[in-house]
């Protein structure tokens, strides 16, 4: 398996929203994520994510690392 890059939260969003996620809502630092047949996700709004907590993300999303990584290339 790959290596989890470092990203930003705005990074990750970015991302998703290639997937079909659009922001529903941005409390304080966190943003929510919404997806017709997929699960909703928390992103955090940090310049950098932890990577537990990038796994984590694409875990809750049911996202391989192959793909986020095909994303983040777009």
């Amino acid at each position: 398996m790959p290596k989890l890059p470092v990203v930003s939260g705005d990074d990750l969003v970015r991302a998703l929203q290639k997937l079909g996620y659009s922001i529903d809502r941005i409390r304080g630092s966190h943003m929510s994520l919404r997806c017709e047949g997929r699960p909703p996700l928390t992103v955090p709004r940090h310049r950098e994510l932890d990577r537990g907590t990038l796994r984590g993300i694409l875990r809750d999303g049911d996202i391989s690392v192959e793909q986020f990584l095909e994303l983040l290339k777009k």
